[in-house]
């Protein structure tokens, strides 16, 4: 009965992962230097699967 938790527990630790490299994308596109920068962030957040801005 030890594994359906360990899986739900690394599924939610997953998930946290995700949504702080998420924000961690967007505040990045969001304070960038310059428009090349700005536009290089975007291609690799839509690279990304799962990318939703």
């Amino acid at each position: 009965m030890q594994k359906p938790m360990n899986n739900i527990a690394a599924k939610l630790r997953a998930r946290r992962a995700e949504a702080r490299t998420r924000r961690a994308l967007n505040r990045a596109i969001d304070t960038a230097a310059t428009a090349t920068v700005r536009q290089e962030l975007i291609a690799i957040a839509q690279a990304r699967s799962g990318y939703m801005r």
